[in-house]
């Protein structure tokens, strides 16, 4: 065993320490309206990211070899978890989706640790049945079914933004695998017709669709959050006003700790700071994906890439939603936003591409 990736390493603990001062600056006045405490979400995203960063370093210690024997349990206590949360009663209602288990003013949503469960059971399954890859029944229906069956649980919450996460990382770590292109071309036309099903059965998300192609034309309703996060983008400039002094945090831009921090980070850093934030975001993509193709082991290579591009995937979708090429999803950016169960499964599995890389 080698020593980790400490290129990585150092990029995730410099991401997610530019995250808890973001946290504060876009959360401080709110907090302090809600809770009469400025350092409100900043006290609780530092206690998870303190327990992300030991979990992070226990789990790079850990032989990838455990996740491949104990797959089929991971995967089964988050079906279990998904289904348990859309109990009245056990999931709790946040932002109009019941996908949390409320425990105090804290919220653990299972549909983040369902992510990386069904990354590792794909990959040990991809890796064991290499011969039936080119068999669409033997080798992609069986792992489809599954998918589909944690799609529509997520869907039921409903979470759109974390359902196509999950869908694309897997269809993802099928193209790496020597799937026939035949599939992507047929699931891709079925893709997005039931995208569009998707779209139309929900009244909220075609209003999404509306304020996506025109925001003005309810700027006080659907198209009120874009707006405002292209107001505070628009004035940031080069070198943007400077540290805590934002003014869309200032009760315009709704909870800006969350989705749209990136916005804060653009009017307080500038484009400069919004550059240094995508270096760093590139970074940590080039090097899970040169860890992975680095691998000799195929389970750990289909492991790395599916959690590495999954994170790019998630990164993308909340960058392009702050600044309006594609509407709002509720899609949170890894290890800057606001969010304790996001951040402790984004380290985890960081944890698991660093153990990766000592071999």
């Amino acid at each position: 065993m080698k020593k980790m990736d400490k290129i990585l390493l150092i990029t995730i603990i410099i991401l997610c320490l530019f995250g808890l001062l973001m946290i504060y600056s876009s959360s401080s006045i709110w907090a302090n309206y809600k809770f009469n405490d400025s350092f409100h979400y900043l006290k609780y995203q530092g206690i998870f990211f303190i327990i992300g960063l030991f979990l992070m370093i226990l789990i790079s210690k850990i032989d990838v070899v455990i996740y491949y024997k104990y797959s089929n349990q991971i995967l089964l206590v988050s079906l279990i978890l998904l289904v348990l949360v859309l109990i009245p009663g056990i999931g709790s209602v946040r932002n109009g989706s019941r996908s949390w288990f409320g425990i105090g003013s804290l919220g653990i949503q299972p549909s983040e640790a369902a992510k990386i469960s069904l990354i590792i059971f794909t990959s040990k399954y991809l890796a064991n049945n290499r011969d039936y890859i080119s068999n669409f029944f033997k080798g992609v229906i069986p792992i489809l079914s599954i998918l589909f069956l944690f799609f529509g649980l997520i869907m039921l919450q409903p979470d759109l933004g974390t359902g196509l996460i999950l869908f694309t990382s897997i269809i993802a770590i099928f193209f790496i695998s020597g799937v026939s292109n035949k599939f992507f071309i047929i699931g891709g036309i079925f893709g997005i017709i039931g995208v569009i099903l998707l779209i139309i059965i929900a009244p909220y998300r075609m209003d999404r669709i509306s304020a996506f192609i025109n925001p003005w034309k309810d700027e006080l309703g659907t198209g009120f959050q874009i707006i405002q996060s292209l107001y505070a983008i628009g004035p940031g400039g080069l070198l943007g006003s400077g540290y805590l002094n934002s003014i869309q945090k200032n009760f315009y831009l709704p909870e800006p700790q969350t989705d749209f921090i990136f916005s804060i980070i653009c009017e307080e850093f500038g484009v400069v700071g919004a550059i240094i934030i995508v270096l760093l975001f590139s970074i940590l993509f080039y090097r899970g994906i040169l860890i992975a193709t680095k691998t000799d082991d195929l389970f750990s290579k289909y492991l790395a890439f599916g959690i590495t591009f999954q994170l790019l995937f998630q990164t993308i979708m909340n960058l392009c939603v702050v600044v309006g090429l594609i509407p709002v999803t509720g899609v949170t950016l890894p290890f800057i936003s606001y969010g304790g169960s996001s951040l402790l499964i984004s380290m985890a599995s960081m944890g698991i591409i660093l153990n990766i890389s000592r071999k």
